[in-house]
C-alpha cells in the first residue's frame, strides 16, 4: 500500500459500551446505537452496515457474514451461520458446458453461483438480540449510502490497485469512476441505489433483501449476464444457529466459529502450543512453533473442511488435546517442516472486516463479514447497488474432495469469529481479516495476551508474520514477515529453513485484526483498533 502506517495509539477505555471495526466511521455509528439503548448486537448490524457502504473493497450486503454472540444474563455463547449457500443450477457439470475447469475469481460466475448470506445474518440476529427498530441501527449507514462519505487514502488506493477490473463492468464502474474520473482522497463518493436497498430492508427486514424488488432485481441482473442464482435461491437463503467450538489454552476457554469456517485451526494451534513454555514474544523459538502449528492445522483443514451439512468432518478429534498430542511429534524445534512434509490427518490473499461489539448489559457480538477478494467479484447487481462476493472461488470441482461444489451447498469459509472467556466470564471479543492468515493472527494474538501479558493495543501493534502464498505460483509455506521484527529473529528463522519474505515495517497484506477486552471484577472495556487499517475502538 502506498503510505506509511505510523502508530503509538494506547487501548481504547470505557465502562459503558464499546465498538471496535475497521472505519471509524463505522465504529461510530455503533457507538450511537449503543447510546441510544440498542444492544451489541444492534451496534454490530449498524457498524457492519456502514463498512458496506464505506469501505466497499472489503465487505458489503452481497457477501457472506459468521456470528458468535454473548448472552450478557445466562452467559451462554451461540454461533451464527450466515454463509451463502450455493445456487440450485451450480454444479462442476454447469461449469464443464461453460468450459470451466476452475471458478473464476472474477466476474457474472462467482458472483452467482452462491447467494449472499450475510443479511439473513443480521435479521435473524436481530430478531432474538436486537432492541431498537431495524430502521434506527440501518439509519446512519443509509445516510452514507445516500449522502455520500469521504474517501480514504486506502480505498483509493484500492480502487486504482482494482481499476482494470472493476471498469469492466457497467454499474461498478459507475459506482467507483463516477464522471470517469477515479477518486482521490477526501472526494466523496455515494451509492443511492445502496441507499434504496438498506431502506427496504430497514422497512421490510429479510423480505426487504431476499423477496420483493430488490431480490427480483438482483435475480434478473444474473439470468441477463448469464448467472446462476435465480429468485427462488434468494428466497430460501436463510441463517442458522449452532453451538460455537470450544477449546482451552492455559486457563482460558476458547470459542471459535465451526466448520465450515475454519476455527477450528485456532484451536489445534492452541492445543499444540499448549505443552511449550512461554519465551521470548518476538524470538525466534516462539514464531518457529507458531508456524509449525500452522502447517499441521491447515493440513488437515486443506484436507477435511467443508459444509458439514454435506460431509462428515472429525471436528471432535481435531480440536482434542490427545489428537494434538498425537501430531506433536511432528514439530522439530531446530528444523522447519515443510508443507509438503506434513503427512495426512490420521491465497492468503481475502478482504474481510471484523466487529467486536460489547454493551453495559455483558452483551458482545463477535461479527465476521466479508466479499472475500478486493470488490468481491467486482459485479454490481443492477440497480440495487450491492456488490457480490466471490466467495464460491474457493469450492472445489473434484468430485472427489468434501468441499467439491453442489447445489444448496457452502463452501470452505475462512472467515473465523472468535470470543474467549476467563473463569467462566467473557474476557476477550476479537477477530480479523485476511483470508488463510485469520487463524494465524489469532494465534498471535492470544499467545501475546495470554503468555506475556500484552493489552489488545500492544497485541495488535506487534511486528506480524503470515505463513502460506499470496500468489499461485508461492511456496505453500512461504514465512512473510514484517521487518520490524530484529535481523537477528530473522536470520535464525532462517537457518532452520524457513523460507523468508520480508515484508516493510507495517503491510496491510498482514490483515486487519480488532477487539475488546473485557476486566474481571470492575467490568473495564479495553478496546484495540489495528493501525494496518482506518479503523477505530470507540467506547462511552
Amino acid at each position: 500500500m502506498p503510505f506509511d502506517i505510523n502508530t503509538g495509539r494506547p487501548a481504547t477505555l470505557a465502562t459503558q459500551g464499546m465498538v471496535t471495526s475497521p472505519h471509524s466511521l463505522a465504529s461510530s455509528a455503533g457507538v450511537d446505537v449503543l447510546r441510544a439503548g440498542g444492544s451489541a448486537i444492534d451496534a454490530a448490524i449498524a457498524t457492519s452496515a456502514v463498512l458496506a457502504v464505506v469501505y466497499p473493497h472489503m465487505t458489503g450486503l452481497g457477501g457472506d457474514a459468521f456470528w458468535l454472540i454473548h448472552d450478557g444474563g445466562s452467559g451462554e455463547i451461540s454461533y451464527l451461520n450466515g454463509g451463502g449457500k450455493a445456487a440450485a443450477g451450480a454444479s462442476p457439470a454447469a461449469l464443464e458446458k461453460r468450459g470451466l475447469r476452475e471458478i473464476p475469481l472474477r466476474g457474472i460466475v462467482p458472483a452467482t453461483l452462491t447467494v449472499p448470506g450475510g443479511v439473513a445474518s443480521w435479521i435473524a440476529a436481530h430478531d432474538v438480540h436486537g432492541r431498537l427498530p431495524l430502521a434506527r441501527v440501518l439509519e446512519v449507514s443509509i445516510g452514507y449510502a445516500r449522502d455520500g462519505f469521504p474517501v480514504t487514502a486506502r480505498l483509493a488506493a484500492f480502487i486504482d490497485m482494482m481499476r482494470e477490473d472493476l471498469l469492466q463492468h457497467h454499474e461498478t464502474a459507475a459506482l467507483f469512476f463516477p464522471d470517469g474520473a477515479m477518486p482521490r482522497r477526501g472526494t466523496t463518493l455515494a451509492n443511492p441505489n445502496l441507499a434504496n436497498t438498506l431502506q427496504a430492508i430497514a422497512e421490510r427486514g429479510r423480505a426487504g433483501f431476499h423477496e420483493g424488488p430488490v431480490a427480483a432485481e438482483m435475480a434478473r441482473f444474473s439470468r441477463e449476464q448469464g448467472g446462476f442464482f435465480e429468485p427462488a435461491d434468494l428466497a430460501q437463503q436463510g441463517a442458522t444457529w449452532g453451538k460455537p467450538l470450544v477449546g482451552r489454552y492455559r486457563d482460558f476457554t476458547i470459542f471459535n466459529t465451526p466448520p465450515p469456517t475454519q476455527g477450528f485451526t485456532v484451536i489445534e494451534m492452541l492445543n499444540l502450543l499448549e505443552s511449550f513454555e512461554p519465551k521470548d514474544l518476538l524470538g525466534p523459538d516462539r514464531l518457529h512453533l507458531l508456524v509449525q502449528a500452522k502447517q499441521i492445522a491447515y493440513h488437515d483443514r486443506d484436507v477435511l473442511l467443508a459444509d458439514p451439512a454435506f460431509a462428515d468432518i472429525p471436528i471432535g478429534t481435531l480440536i482434542s488435546p490427545d489428537y494434538a498430542g498425537r501430531r506433536l511429534g511432528l514439530i522439530d524445534p531446530a528444523r522447519a517442516l515443510r508443507w509438503d512434509q506434513v503427512p495426512s490427518w490420521g491465497s492468503l490473499n481475502g478482504d474481510t472486516v471484523y466487529i467486536a461489539a460489547v454493551d453495559r448489559h455483558g452483551n458482545a457480538a463477535s461479527l465476521i463479514q466479508s466479499l472475500y477478494g478486493a470488490f468481491g467479484s467486482c459485479v454490481t447487481a443492477g440497480s440495487t447497488g450491492v456488490i457480490l462476493q466471490n466467495r464460491s472461488a474457493y469450492f472445489s470441482l473434484d468430485p472427489d474432495h468434501p468441499n467439491c461444489l453442489a447445489p444448496g451447498k457452502i463452501p470452505l469459509h475462512t472467515l473465523i469469529a472468535s470470543m474467549a472467556k476467563r473463569n467462566g466470564k467473557l474476557s476477550t471479543v476479537l477477530g480479523c481479516m485476511g483470508a488463510d492468515g485469520q487463524p494465524q493472527i489469532q494465534l498471535q494474538l492470544y499467545t501475546a495476551m495470554i503468555d506475556y501479558g500484552l493489552d489488545i493495543q500492544e497485541a495488535l501493534e506487534l511486528p506480524r508474520f503470515l505463513s502460506g502464498r499470496f500468489g499461485l505460483g508461492e511456496a505453500r509455506d512461504t514465512l512473510y514477515m514484517e521487518s520490524r521484527f530484529s535481523a537477528e529473529t530473522i536470520d535464525a528463522l532462517e537457518r532452520r529453513g524457513h523460507s523468508i519474505h520480508r515484508w516493510g515495517a507495517w503491510n496491510e497484506q498482514a490483515g486487519h485484526a480488532h477487539g475488546i477486552t473485557i476486566g474481571p471484577e470492575d467490568r473495564l472495556l479495553s478496546g484495540g483498533s489495528d493501525p494496518r487499517s482506518d479503523g477505530a475502538a470507540i467506547g462511552y
